[in-house]
Protein backbone atom coordinates (compact mmCIF):
# COMPACT_ATOMS: atom_id res chain seq x y z
CA UNK A 1 0.00 0.00 0.00
CA UNK A 2 2.80 2.36 0.80
CA UNK A 3 4.53 1.44 -2.46
CA UNK A 4 1.46 2.43 -4.55
CA UNK A 5 1.21 5.77 -2.77
CA UNK A 6 4.90 6.31 -3.30
CA UNK A 7 4.59 5.60 -7.02
CA UNK A 8 1.56 7.91 -7.33
CA UNK A 9 3.48 10.61 -5.50
CA UNK A 10 6.35 10.14 -7.94
CA UNK A 11 3.98 10.42 -10.89
CA UNK A 12 2.34 13.57 -9.57
CA UNK A 13 5.73 15.07 -8.81
CA UNK A 14 7.49 14.38 -12.12
CA UNK A 15 4.71 14.22 -14.77
CA UNK A 16 4.29 17.96 -14.75
CA UNK A 17 7.81 18.43 -16.15
CA UNK A 18 6.73 16.78 -19.41
CA UNK A 19 4.11 19.51 -19.80
CA UNK A 20 6.70 22.25 -19.24
CA UNK A 21 9.32 20.60 -21.47
CA UNK A 22 6.99 20.30 -24.49
CA UNK A 23 6.48 24.05 -25.32
CA UNK A 24 10.16 24.74 -24.62
CA UNK A 25 11.26 22.20 -27.25
CA UNK A 26 8.66 23.40 -29.78
CA UNK A 27 9.67 27.06 -29.37
CA UNK A 28 13.35 26.12 -29.71
CA UNK A 29 12.61 24.25 -32.93
CA UNK A 30 10.56 27.08 -34.44
CA UNK A 31 13.19 29.68 -33.50
CA UNK A 32 16.00 27.59 -34.94
CA UNK A 33 14.08 27.07 -38.18
CA UNK A 34 13.33 30.79 -38.61
CA UNK A 35 16.90 31.89 -37.82
CA UNK A 36 18.62 29.24 -39.89
CA UNK A 37 16.18 29.42 -42.75
CA UNK A 38 16.06 25.65 -42.88
CA UNK A 39 13.88 23.17 -41.02
CA UNK A 40 16.15 20.18 -41.28
CA UNK A 41 17.38 18.40 -39.28
CA UNK A 42 17.72 20.07 -35.85
CA UNK A 43 14.60 22.30 -35.90
CA UNK A 44 12.45 19.43 -37.09
CA UNK A 45 13.83 17.09 -34.38
CA UNK A 46 13.14 19.64 -31.64
CA UNK A 47 9.56 20.22 -32.83
CA UNK A 48 8.90 16.46 -33.01
CA UNK A 49 10.40 15.92 -29.55
CA UNK A 50 8.27 18.70 -28.04
CA UNK A 51 5.14 17.34 -29.69
CA UNK A 52 6.02 13.83 -28.40
CA UNK A 53 6.41 15.08 -24.83
CA UNK A 54 3.04 16.81 -25.04
CA UNK A 55 1.39 13.64 -26.39
CA UNK A 56 3.04 11.45 -23.72
CA UNK A 57 1.82 13.80 -20.98
CA UNK A 58 -1.73 13.68 -22.34
CA UNK A 59 -1.68 9.85 -22.51
CA UNK A 60 -0.29 9.38 -18.96
CA UNK A 61 -2.60 12.01 -17.51
CA UNK A 62 -5.66 10.45 -19.13
CA UNK A 63 -4.65 6.88 -18.07
CA UNK A 64 -4.22 7.84 -14.43
CA UNK A 65 -7.73 9.31 -14.10
CA UNK A 66 -6.64 11.37 -11.07
CA UNK A 67 -4.51 14.07 -12.59
CA UNK A 68 -5.24 17.23 -14.47
CA UNK A 69 -8.07 15.83 -16.62
CA UNK A 70 -9.81 14.23 -13.66
CA UNK A 71 -10.34 17.49 -11.81
CA UNK A 72 -13.76 19.11 -11.85
CA UNK A 73 -12.21 22.53 -12.51
CA UNK A 74 -10.50 21.17 -15.63
CA UNK A 75 -13.76 19.82 -16.99
CA UNK A 76 -15.53 23.12 -16.31
CA UNK A 77 -12.71 25.06 -17.94
CA UNK A 78 -12.76 22.74 -20.95
CA UNK A 79 -16.50 23.22 -21.38
CA UNK A 80 -16.11 27.00 -21.11
CA UNK A 81 -13.25 26.96 -23.64
CA UNK A 82 -15.27 24.84 -26.05
CA UNK A 83 -18.28 27.17 -25.75
CA UNK A 84 -16.07 30.23 -26.29
CA UNK A 85 -14.44 28.72 -29.38
CA UNK A 86 -17.88 27.80 -30.73
CA UNK A 87 -19.14 31.38 -30.28
CA UNK A 88 -16.01 32.77 -31.97
CA UNK A 89 -16.43 30.39 -34.91
CA UNK A 90 -20.11 31.37 -35.28
CA UNK A 91 -19.24 35.07 -35.18
CA UNK A 92 -16.51 34.50 -37.76
CA UNK A 93 -18.96 32.77 -40.09
CA UNK A 94 -21.49 35.59 -39.62
CA UNK A 95 -18.86 38.22 -40.47
CA UNK A 96 -17.73 36.20 -43.49
CA UNK A 97 -21.28 35.98 -44.82
CA UNK A 98 -21.88 39.68 -44.08
CA UNK A 99 -18.77 40.59 -46.08
CA UNK A 100 -19.77 38.45 -49.04
CA UNK A 101 -23.48 39.34 -48.93
CA UNK A 102 -23.80 42.89 -47.60
CA UNK A 103 -27.14 43.88 -46.07
CA UNK A 104 -27.63 47.34 -44.55
CA UNK A 105 -30.68 48.37 -42.54
CA UNK A 106 -31.41 52.07 -42.07
CA UNK A 107 -33.39 52.41 -38.83
CA UNK A 108 -33.51 56.22 -38.83
CA UNK A 109 -36.97 57.79 -38.90
CA UNK A 110 -36.70 59.41 -42.36
CA UNK A 111 -34.15 57.01 -43.88
CA UNK A 112 -31.32 59.49 -43.36
CA UNK A 113 -28.64 57.15 -44.69
CA UNK A 114 -30.57 55.67 -47.63
CA UNK A 115 -30.21 57.05 -51.17
CA UNK A 116 -33.33 58.37 -52.89
CA UNK A 117 -35.18 56.05 -55.31
CA UNK A 118 -34.23 58.32 -58.26
CA UNK A 119 -30.55 57.96 -57.35
CA UNK A 120 -30.78 54.20 -56.97
CA UNK A 121 -32.42 53.86 -60.38
CA UNK A 122 -29.78 55.97 -62.12
CA UNK A 123 -26.84 54.28 -60.42
CA UNK A 124 -28.14 50.75 -61.02
CA UNK A 125 -28.70 51.48 -64.73
CA UNK A 126 -25.33 53.05 -65.52
CA UNK A 127 -24.45 52.37 -69.15
CA UNK A 128 -20.77 53.22 -68.67
CA UNK A 129 -18.53 53.10 -65.60
CA UNK A 130 -18.36 56.36 -63.67
CA UNK A 131 -15.50 57.45 -61.43
CA UNK A 132 -15.47 60.36 -59.00
CA UNK A 133 -12.15 62.12 -58.41
CA UNK A 134 -11.91 64.19 -55.22
CA UNK A 135 -8.77 66.36 -55.21
CA UNK A 136 -8.41 67.12 -51.52
CA UNK A 137 -5.59 66.91 -48.99
CA UNK A 138 -7.61 64.81 -46.55
CA UNK A 139 -10.50 62.38 -46.69
CA UNK A 140 -13.81 63.69 -45.39
CA UNK A 141 -15.74 60.86 -43.73
CA UNK A 142 -19.16 62.22 -44.73
CA UNK A 143 -18.15 62.46 -48.41
CA UNK A 144 -16.59 59.01 -48.30
CA UNK A 145 -19.71 57.47 -46.77
CA UNK A 146 -21.89 59.05 -49.47
CA UNK A 147 -19.62 57.80 -52.26
CA UNK A 148 -19.50 54.36 -50.66
CA UNK A 149 -23.31 54.24 -50.73
CA UNK A 150 -23.21 54.82 -54.50
CA UNK A 151 -20.54 52.16 -54.94
CA UNK A 152 -22.50 49.53 -53.01
CA UNK A 153 -25.58 50.04 -55.18
CA UNK A 154 -23.83 50.11 -58.57
CA UNK A 155 -21.53 47.15 -58.07
CA UNK A 156 -18.45 47.59 -60.24
CA UNK A 157 -19.72 50.47 -62.40
CA UNK A 158 -19.11 53.22 -59.86
CA UNK A 159 -15.81 54.01 -58.16
CA UNK A 160 -14.16 56.93 -56.43
CA UNK A 161 -10.70 58.07 -55.41
CA UNK A 162 -9.37 60.76 -53.09
CA UNK A 163 -6.23 62.40 -54.48
CA UNK A 164 -3.88 64.87 -52.81
CA UNK A 165 -2.92 67.36 -55.57
CA UNK A 166 0.41 68.03 -53.86
CA UNK A 167 1.37 64.36 -53.92
CA UNK A 168 0.20 63.78 -57.51
CA UNK A 169 0.63 67.10 -59.34
CA UNK A 170 0.72 65.43 -62.77
CA UNK A 171 -2.72 63.89 -62.28
CA UNK A 172 -4.08 67.18 -60.94
CA UNK A 173 -2.69 68.89 -64.04
CA UNK A 174 -4.56 66.49 -66.32
CA UNK A 175 -7.84 67.48 -64.69
CA UNK A 176 -6.82 71.17 -64.58
CA UNK A 177 -7.44 71.36 -60.83
CA UNK A 178 -7.59 74.96 -59.64
CA UNK A 179 -8.33 74.62 -55.93
CA UNK A 180 -8.21 72.05 -53.16
CA UNK A 181 -11.58 70.33 -52.98
CA UNK A 182 -12.31 70.24 -56.72
CA UNK A 183 -14.46 67.22 -57.61
CA UNK A 184 -14.57 65.75 -61.13
CA UNK A 185 -16.65 63.06 -62.81
CA UNK A 186 -15.13 60.75 -65.41
CA UNK A 187 -17.06 58.40 -67.69
CA UNK A 188 -15.34 56.94 -70.71
CA UNK A 189 -13.63 59.80 -72.54
CA UNK A 190 -15.72 62.47 -70.83
CA UNK A 191 -14.51 64.50 -67.89
CA UNK A 192 -16.67 67.01 -66.10
CA UNK A 193 -16.10 69.37 -63.19
CA UNK A 194 -18.77 68.80 -60.55
CA UNK A 195 -18.25 70.98 -57.48
CA UNK A 196 -15.67 72.42 -55.13
CA UNK A 197 -16.11 71.02 -51.63
CA UNK A 198 -15.11 72.90 -48.50
CA UNK A 199 -15.92 72.75 -44.78
CA UNK A 200 -19.02 74.84 -45.55
CA UNK A 201 -20.00 73.08 -48.80
CA UNK A 202 -19.88 69.30 -48.79
CA UNK A 203 -20.75 66.78 -51.48
CA UNK A 204 -24.52 66.23 -51.61
CA UNK A 205 -26.62 63.50 -53.15
CA UNK A 206 -28.60 65.83 -55.41
CA UNK A 207 -25.40 67.35 -56.86
CA UNK A 208 -23.73 64.00 -57.44
CA UNK A 209 -26.80 62.32 -58.93
CA UNK A 210 -27.47 65.17 -61.37
CA UNK A 211 -23.81 65.18 -62.39
CA UNK A 212 -23.92 61.45 -63.12
CA UNK A 213 -27.14 61.86 -65.13
CA UNK A 214 -25.56 64.62 -67.24
CA UNK A 215 -22.30 62.84 -67.97
CA UNK A 216 -24.22 59.67 -68.90
CA UNK A 217 -26.54 61.56 -71.23
CA UNK A 218 -26.06 60.93 -74.94
CA UNK A 219 -27.18 64.42 -75.90
CA UNK A 220 -24.64 67.21 -75.62
CA UNK A 221 -25.72 70.83 -75.55
CA UNK A 222 -24.43 72.79 -78.55
CA UNK A 223 -23.05 76.33 -78.33
CA UNK A 224 -22.59 78.39 -81.51
CA UNK A 225 -20.10 81.29 -81.57
CA UNK A 226 -21.03 83.99 -84.07
CA UNK A 227 -18.18 84.76 -86.50
CA UNK A 228 -17.57 87.13 -89.42
CA UNK A 229 -17.62 90.50 -87.64
CA UNK A 230 -14.27 90.48 -85.87
CA UNK A 231 -15.47 88.34 -82.93
CA UNK A 232 -13.01 86.40 -80.82
CA UNK A 233 -11.99 83.16 -82.48
CA UNK A 234 -12.69 79.82 -80.80
CA UNK A 235 -9.30 78.48 -81.91
CA UNK A 236 -6.03 79.07 -80.02
CA UNK A 237 -4.40 82.40 -80.70
CA UNK A 238 -4.11 85.94 -79.39
CA UNK A 239 -7.45 87.07 -78.08
CA UNK A 240 -9.00 83.67 -78.71
CA UNK A 241 -11.53 81.73 -76.68
CA UNK A 242 -9.80 78.35 -76.75
CA UNK A 243 -9.67 78.07 -72.95
CA UNK A 244 -13.38 78.81 -72.72
CA UNK A 245 -14.15 76.25 -75.44
CA UNK A 246 -12.02 73.66 -73.64
CA UNK A 247 -13.86 74.33 -70.39
CA UNK A 248 -17.19 73.95 -72.18
CA UNK A 249 -16.01 70.63 -73.58
CA UNK A 250 -15.21 69.47 -70.05
CA UNK A 251 -18.78 70.38 -69.07
CA UNK A 252 -20.20 68.24 -71.90
CA UNK A 253 -20.85 71.07 -74.40
CA UNK A 254 -20.10 71.11 -78.13
CA UNK A 255 -18.76 74.41 -79.53
CA UNK A 256 -19.01 75.37 -83.21
CA UNK A 257 -18.59 78.61 -85.20
CA UNK A 258 -21.64 80.23 -86.82
CA UNK A 259 -21.67 82.53 -89.85
CA UNK A 260 -25.19 83.91 -90.26
CA UNK A 261 -24.23 85.65 -93.51
CA UNK A 262 -24.01 82.20 -95.09
CA UNK A 263 -27.16 80.84 -93.42
CA UNK A 264 -30.67 82.21 -93.35
CA UNK A 265 -31.35 81.24 -89.74
CA UNK A 266 -29.78 79.97 -86.54
CA UNK A 267 -29.40 76.15 -86.66
CA UNK A 268 -32.30 74.39 -84.94
CA UNK A 269 -29.93 72.41 -82.70
CA UNK A 270 -28.45 75.56 -81.14
CA UNK A 271 -28.85 75.65 -77.37
CA UNK A 272 -26.94 78.92 -77.02
CA UNK A 273 -25.61 81.53 -79.46
CA UNK A 274 -22.64 83.59 -78.27
CA UNK A 275 -21.76 87.00 -79.68
CA UNK A 276 -18.26 87.60 -78.31
CA UNK A 277 -16.89 91.08 -78.97
CA UNK A 278 -17.91 91.94 -82.56
CA UNK A 279 -15.86 94.81 -84.03
CA UNK A 280 -18.01 95.39 -87.11
CA UNK A 281 -21.75 95.78 -87.61
CA UNK A 282 -24.02 92.82 -88.23
CA UNK A 283 -26.20 92.76 -91.33
CA UNK A 284 -29.86 93.50 -90.84
CA UNK A 285 -30.72 89.95 -91.94
CA UNK A 286 -28.42 88.53 -89.26
CA UNK A 287 -30.07 90.66 -86.56
CA UNK A 288 -33.51 89.50 -87.74
CA UNK A 289 -32.34 85.87 -87.64
CA UNK A 290 -31.26 86.36 -84.01
CA UNK A 291 -34.62 87.97 -83.17
CA UNK A 292 -36.47 85.05 -84.71
CA UNK A 293 -34.25 82.64 -82.76
CA UNK A 294 -35.14 84.39 -79.50
CA UNK A 295 -38.83 84.48 -80.37
CA UNK A 296 -38.71 80.71 -80.73
CA UNK A 297 -37.35 80.27 -77.21
CA UNK A 298 -33.62 80.54 -77.93
CA UNK A 299 -30.80 81.78 -75.68
CA UNK A 300 -28.27 84.48 -76.47
CA UNK A 301 -25.07 85.64 -74.77
CA UNK A 302 -24.07 89.13 -75.92
CA UNK A 303 -20.64 90.55 -74.95
CA UNK A 304 -19.88 93.99 -76.40
CA UNK A 305 -16.63 95.93 -75.99
CA UNK A 306 -16.08 99.72 -75.99
CA UNK A 307 -15.58 101.68 -79.24
CA UNK A 308 -17.66 99.24 -81.27
CA UNK A 309 -21.15 99.42 -82.81
CA UNK A 310 -22.39 95.95 -83.82
CA UNK A 311 -25.85 97.38 -84.68
CA UNK A 312 -27.61 95.26 -82.06
CA UNK A 313 -29.51 98.18 -80.52
CA UNK A 314 -32.85 97.19 -82.07
CA UNK A 315 -32.57 93.69 -80.59
CA UNK A 316 -31.38 94.83 -77.16
CA UNK A 317 -33.93 97.62 -76.89
CA UNK A 318 -36.74 95.12 -77.26
CA UNK A 319 -35.44 93.57 -74.05
CA UNK A 320 -35.04 96.91 -72.29
CA UNK A 321 -31.21 96.99 -72.45
CA UNK A 322 -29.06 99.88 -73.67
CA UNK A 323 -25.28 99.51 -73.95
CA UNK A 324 -23.78 102.92 -73.20
CA UNK A 325 -20.96 104.25 -75.33
CA UNK A 326 -18.97 105.02 -72.19
CA UNK A 327 -15.93 103.47 -70.55
CA UNK A 328 -16.26 102.30 -66.96
CA UNK A 329 -13.62 103.77 -64.63
CA UNK A 330 -12.87 102.26 -61.22
CA UNK A 331 -11.41 104.90 -58.90
CA UNK A 332 -11.61 102.85 -55.72
CA UNK A 333 -7.95 101.81 -56.00
CA UNK A 334 -8.78 98.19 -55.12
CA UNK A 335 -7.77 96.94 -58.55
CA UNK A 336 -4.50 98.89 -58.48
CA UNK A 337 -3.42 96.93 -55.42
CA UNK A 338 -3.32 93.78 -57.59
CA UNK A 339 -1.85 95.45 -60.67
CA UNK A 340 -5.04 96.55 -62.44
CA UNK A 341 -5.54 100.03 -63.84
CA UNK A 342 -8.56 102.32 -63.35
CA UNK A 343 -9.99 101.21 -66.73
CA UNK A 344 -10.24 97.62 -65.42
CA UNK A 345 -13.19 97.51 -63.02
CA UNK A 346 -12.83 94.90 -60.28
CA UNK A 347 -16.22 93.39 -59.42
CA UNK A 348 -17.10 91.90 -56.04
CA UNK A 349 -20.83 92.70 -55.94
CA UNK A 350 -23.16 90.29 -57.74
CA UNK A 351 -26.90 89.96 -58.18
CA UNK A 352 -29.07 87.18 -56.78
CA UNK A 353 -29.19 84.80 -59.74
CA UNK A 354 -28.26 81.16 -60.50
CA UNK A 355 -25.29 82.43 -62.51
CA UNK A 356 -23.73 84.19 -59.52
CA UNK A 357 -25.29 82.34 -56.57
CA UNK A 358 -21.98 80.83 -55.34
CA UNK A 359 -19.72 83.84 -55.95
CA UNK A 360 -20.10 85.36 -52.47
CA UNK A 361 -17.53 88.19 -52.42
CA UNK A 362 -15.15 86.73 -54.99
CA UNK A 363 -13.50 88.88 -57.64
CA UNK A 364 -13.83 89.11 -61.40
CA UNK A 365 -12.45 91.87 -63.60
CA UNK A 366 -13.21 93.29 -67.04
CA UNK A 367 -10.52 95.21 -68.95
CA UNK A 368 -12.26 97.96 -70.89
CA UNK A 369 -15.95 97.62 -70.07
CA UNK A 370 -19.12 99.43 -71.11
CA UNK A 371 -21.91 100.20 -68.69
CA UNK A 372 -25.49 99.06 -69.24
CA UNK A 373 -28.82 100.77 -68.66
CA UNK A 374 -31.99 98.74 -68.26
CA UNK A 375 -35.65 99.70 -68.16
CA UNK A 376 -38.70 97.62 -67.29
CA UNK A 377 -40.36 95.85 -70.19
CA UNK A 378 -43.64 94.03 -69.87
CA UNK A 379 -43.18 90.28 -69.80
CA UNK A 380 -39.39 90.37 -69.29
CA UNK A 381 -37.74 89.41 -66.02
CA UNK A 382 -34.48 91.26 -65.39
CA UNK A 383 -31.78 90.40 -62.84
CA UNK A 384 -28.53 92.38 -62.41
CA UNK A 385 -25.38 90.23 -62.46
CA UNK A 386 -22.26 92.44 -62.28
CA UNK A 387 -22.29 95.64 -60.24
CA UNK A 388 -19.40 98.08 -59.77
CA UNK A 389 -18.59 99.90 -56.53
CA UNK A 390 -19.73 103.39 -55.59
CA UNK A 391 -16.37 104.96 -56.54
CA UNK A 392 -16.75 104.12 -60.21
CA UNK A 393 -18.23 106.13 -63.04
CA UNK A 394 -19.07 105.85 -66.74
CA UNK A 395 -16.61 108.10 -68.60
CA UNK A 396 -18.03 109.78 -71.70
CA UNK A 397 -14.64 111.09 -72.98
CA UNK A 398 -12.07 108.35 -72.35
CA UNK A 399 -9.75 109.69 -75.08
CA UNK A 400 -9.30 113.04 -73.33
CA UNK A 401 -6.94 112.63 -70.35
CA UNK A 402 -6.78 113.08 -67.49
CA UNK A 403 -9.66 110.80 -66.54
CA UNK A 404 -11.72 112.77 -64.08
CA UNK A 405 -15.35 112.52 -63.12
CA UNK A 406 -17.53 115.22 -64.69
CA UNK A 407 -21.00 115.34 -63.18
CA UNK A 408 -22.37 117.09 -66.28
CA UNK A 409 -21.39 114.37 -68.78
CA UNK A 410 -20.39 111.27 -66.79
CA UNK A 411 -22.60 108.90 -64.79
CA UNK A 412 -21.75 108.08 -61.18
CA UNK A 413 -21.59 104.46 -59.99
CA UNK A 414 -22.59 101.89 -58.94
CA UNK A 415 -22.90 100.78 -62.54
CA UNK A 416 -24.32 97.70 -64.19
CA UNK A 417 -21.90 95.63 -66.31
CA UNK A 418 -23.97 92.47 -66.77
CA UNK A 419 -27.63 91.53 -66.71
CA UNK A 420 -29.66 88.32 -67.14
CA UNK A 421 -33.07 88.47 -68.82
CA UNK A 422 -35.82 85.96 -69.51
CA UNK A 423 -39.16 86.13 -71.28
CA UNK A 424 -42.01 83.64 -71.50
CA UNK A 425 -43.45 83.29 -74.97
CA UNK A 426 -45.92 80.93 -76.60
CA UNK A 427 -45.66 78.84 -79.71
CA UNK A 428 -48.52 80.83 -81.30
CA UNK A 429 -46.82 84.18 -80.80
CA UNK A 430 -43.58 82.69 -82.09
CA UNK A 431 -45.37 81.75 -85.32
CA UNK A 432 -46.84 85.24 -85.57
CA UNK A 433 -43.42 86.85 -85.17
CA UNK A 434 -42.09 84.56 -87.89
CA UNK A 435 -44.76 85.67 -90.34
CA UNK A 436 -44.75 89.33 -89.35
CA UNK A 437 -41.67 91.56 -88.71
CA UNK A 438 -41.25 92.75 -85.16
CA UNK A 439 -41.97 96.50 -84.94
CA UNK A 440 -39.30 98.69 -83.36
CA UNK A 441 -39.18 102.33 -82.34
CA UNK A 442 -37.21 104.49 -84.79
CA UNK A 443 -35.33 107.71 -83.96
CA UNK A 444 -38.05 109.72 -85.76
CA UNK A 445 -40.72 108.20 -83.57
CA UNK A 446 -38.73 109.09 -80.49
CA UNK A 447 -38.52 112.71 -81.61
CA UNK A 448 -42.26 112.90 -82.19
CA UNK A 449 -43.00 111.38 -78.82
CA UNK A 450 -41.17 113.28 -76.05
CA UNK A 451 -42.07 110.63 -73.49
CA UNK A 452 -41.50 107.36 -75.30
CA UNK A 453 -42.68 104.18 -73.68
CA UNK A 454 -40.32 101.21 -73.37
CA UNK A 455 -39.94 99.34 -76.63
CA UNK A 456 -41.93 96.14 -76.46
CA UNK A 457 -41.74 93.42 -79.07
CA UNK A 458 -44.87 91.96 -80.57
CA UNK A 459 -44.29 88.78 -78.60
CA UNK A 460 -44.73 90.48 -75.23
CA UNK A 461 -47.97 92.36 -75.98
CA UNK A 462 -51.23 90.97 -74.61
CA UNK A 463 -53.35 89.06 -77.09
CA UNK A 464 -55.49 91.45 -79.15
CA UNK A 465 -58.43 89.04 -79.23
CA UNK A 466 -58.90 89.16 -75.47
CA UNK A 467 -61.69 91.41 -74.17
CA UNK A 468 -61.34 93.49 -71.00
CA UNK A 469 -63.85 91.31 -69.15
CA UNK A 470 -62.56 87.94 -70.34
CA UNK A 471 -59.02 86.78 -69.47
CA UNK A 472 -57.04 85.36 -72.39
CA UNK A 473 -57.29 81.61 -72.69
CA UNK A 474 -54.46 79.43 -73.99
CA UNK A 475 -55.21 77.11 -76.82
CA UNK A 476 -54.94 73.39 -76.12
CA UNK A 477 -51.92 73.02 -78.41
CA UNK A 478 -50.23 76.17 -77.16
CA UNK A 479 -46.78 75.62 -75.65
CA UNK A 480 -45.02 78.05 -73.34
CA UNK A 481 -41.35 78.63 -74.10
CA UNK A 482 -38.76 80.78 -72.38
CA UNK A 483 -36.25 82.92 -74.21
CA UNK A 484 -33.14 83.89 -72.27
CA UNK A 485 -30.43 86.48 -72.74
CA UNK A 486 -27.31 87.57 -70.88
CA UNK A 487 -25.71 90.91 -71.80
CA UNK A 488 -22.21 91.85 -70.57
CA UNK A 489 -20.44 95.08 -71.45
CA UNK A 490 -17.11 93.33 -72.03
CA UNK A 491 -15.77 90.25 -73.83
CA UNK A 492 -12.07 90.34 -72.99
CA UNK A 493 -12.59 88.74 -69.59
CA UNK A 494 -13.32 85.37 -71.26
CA UNK A 495 -10.31 85.36 -73.63
CA UNK A 496 -7.22 83.17 -73.26
CA UNK A 497 -5.04 84.25 -70.37
CA UNK A 498 -7.86 85.97 -68.50
CA UNK A 499 -10.42 83.16 -68.55
CA UNK A 500 -8.77 81.28 -65.68
CA UNK A 501 -8.24 84.39 -63.54
CA UNK A 502 -10.36 84.71 -60.38
CA UNK A 503 -14.06 84.21 -61.26
CA UNK A 504 -13.84 85.28 -64.89
CA UNK A 505 -14.26 81.76 -66.22
CA UNK A 506 -17.10 81.05 -63.79
CA UNK A 507 -19.05 84.07 -65.04
CA UNK A 508 -18.80 82.78 -68.62
CA UNK A 509 -19.44 79.09 -67.87
CA UNK A 510 -22.33 79.75 -65.48
CA UNK A 511 -23.92 82.05 -68.06
CA UNK A 512 -23.74 79.31 -70.69
CA UNK A 513 -25.13 76.72 -68.25
CA UNK A 514 -28.08 78.92 -67.35
CA UNK A 515 -28.77 79.89 -70.97
CA UNK A 516 -28.66 76.24 -72.07
CA UNK A 517 -31.09 75.29 -69.30
CA UNK A 518 -28.79 72.59 -67.97
CA UNK A 519 -30.20 73.01 -64.47
CA UNK A 520 -33.82 72.91 -65.66
CA UNK A 521 -33.63 69.15 -66.25
CA UNK A 522 -32.07 68.47 -62.87
CA UNK A 523 -33.49 65.61 -60.88
CA UNK A 524 -35.37 66.88 -57.87
CA UNK A 525 -34.25 65.08 -54.72
CA UNK A 526 -35.64 66.39 -51.48
CA UNK A 527 -32.89 66.74 -48.87
CA UNK A 528 -33.31 64.53 -45.82
CA UNK A 529 -33.01 66.46 -42.62
CA UNK A 530 -32.79 64.73 -39.23
CA UNK A 531 -35.86 65.19 -37.05
CA UNK A 532 -35.33 67.85 -34.43
CA UNK A 533 -36.03 66.17 -31.09
CA UNK A 534 -34.41 68.71 -28.81
CA UNK A 535 -36.30 69.66 -25.65
CA UNK A 536 -36.49 73.33 -24.81
CA UNK A 537 -36.46 73.80 -21.04
CA UNK A 538 -36.25 76.80 -18.77
CA UNK A 539 -33.38 77.69 -16.46
CA UNK A 540 -35.24 76.31 -13.42
CA UNK A 541 -35.96 73.04 -15.20
CA UNK A 542 -32.33 72.72 -16.25
CA UNK A 543 -31.21 73.31 -12.64
CA UNK A 544 -33.66 70.64 -11.39
CA UNK A 545 -32.39 68.11 -13.98
CA UNK A 546 -28.84 68.84 -12.87
CA UNK A 547 -29.61 68.22 -9.19
CA UNK A 548 -31.48 65.02 -10.04
CA UNK A 549 -28.63 63.56 -12.09
CA UNK A 550 -25.75 64.69 -9.86
CA UNK A 551 -27.18 64.54 -6.34
CA UNK A 552 -30.61 63.04 -5.76
CA UNK A 553 -30.44 59.88 -7.91
CA UNK A 554 -26.95 58.87 -6.64
CA UNK A 555 -28.11 59.39 -3.04
CA UNK A 556 -31.17 57.20 -3.66
CA UNK A 557 -28.92 54.46 -5.04
CA UNK A 558 -26.54 54.64 -2.08
CA UNK A 559 -29.43 54.64 0.38
CA UNK A 560 -31.02 51.57 -1.26
CA UNK A 561 -27.69 49.74 -1.17
CA UNK A 562 -27.26 50.61 2.53
CA UNK A 563 -30.73 49.32 3.44
CA UNK A 564 -30.09 46.01 1.60
CA UNK A 565 -26.76 45.63 3.42
CA UNK A 566 -28.39 46.26 6.77
CA UNK A 567 -31.17 43.73 6.09
CA UNK A 568 -28.72 41.02 5.07
CA UNK A 569 -26.50 41.76 8.04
Amino acid sequence: MKTIKKNNKWKIKYWKYLLWLSPVLIVMGLSAGVVAGSWEPVPLILIIAGSGCLGLWLVLETASGEGFWGKRSTQASTNALTATLSVLIILGLINFLATRYLVRVDLTENQQYTLAPQTQQIVRNLRKPVKVWVFERGVNNADKELLESYRRISGNKFSYEFVDPQEKPALAGQFEVKNFGDVFLESGERRQFLINVSPQTRLREVTLTNGIAKIQSERQAKVYFLQGHGEHSITPGEGGLSQAVKALENKNFISEPLNLAEKSAVPPDADVVVIAGPKRALFEGEVNALKKYLNEGGSLLVMIDPKTDPKLDSLLNEWGVTVENRLVIDASGTGQLVGLGPAVPLISEYGDHPITKDFDKGYSYYPGARSLITKPVEGIKETPLLITNERSWAESSPDKPPLKFDKNSDRQGPLLLGVALSRNITSDTAKQSEAKPTPTVTPTQKADNPTPTPTVSETTKPEATATPTTPPQKKPDQKTLEARMVVIGNSTFATDGLFDQQLNGDVFLNSISWLSRQDDTAISIRPKEPTNRRINISTEQARLVGWLSIGILPLIGLGTAGILWWIRR
